[in-house]
């Protein structure tokens, strides 16, 4: 009887136990896309990314908060195995209509500084588990409305405080005051 040694990466994966000795066998197992077992001649099973459950939102403007909350939020959807939901805002005010500046765009600028800090934050290559959009509309209520059914919403602060913090309230508070899931606002 020939024992074999090694790690599970280089040598056959499973134990027989038999009255004649014991010895490891090679895998005759893989798995399907649909997670079923089939018998498969010397192929081994590839291991997969288990699936994610759950989705952590993040609010992401371009600043240096809301890149450190992109982060934050990374980082615990990696431990957590949950997904991430990219949202960007943008406004069209009506006081805009007076700027002669035809080829600028609420919209385009907003995309373009979530677009820059998803190629900060991963490269060129966007994970699978990723998502992002961009939201017409109030930053705070936005991020509130993709809270619904989040385990997490992560928020930079900007820290605006005095009367700018009165005047232009704070998306962080609102969001801290009325998300429908935990928020953590990264400073």
């Amino acid at each position: 009887m020939q024992q074999m040694t090694g790690t599970s990466a280089t040598q056959p994966s499973h134990f027989v136990a038999q009255p004649d000795g014991a010895r490891y066998e090679a895998d005759d197992l893989t798995h399907t896309a649909a997670g079923a077992i089939t018998t498969a001649s010397t192929e081994r099973p590839t291991l997969t990314e288990p699936m994610r459950k759950g989705r952590i939102v993040v609010g992401v403007d371009g600043s240096e908060p809301s890149l450190r909350a992109l982060a934050q939020a990374v980082s615990l959807a990696s431990s957590l195995n949950t997904t991430v939901q990219i949202v960007t805002t943008w406004k069209y005010f009506a006081a805009y209509a007076d700027i002669s500046i035809s080829e600028w765009s609420p919209e385009q600028d907003a995309t373009d500084n979530m677009n820059d800090a998803m190629v900060r934050q991963f490269g060129a290559e966007l994970p699978g588990w990723v998502s992002s959009s961009s939201l017409e509309g109030n930053a705070a209520q936005r991020l509130i409305d993709a809270s619904d059914g989040a385990e997490m919403l992560v928020v930079g602060s900007r820290g605006h405080g005095g009367v700018v913090g009165l005047l232009l309230g704070s998306v962080s508070s609102a969001c801290a005051e009325k998300a429908h899931c935990p928020v953590l606002v990264v400073h």
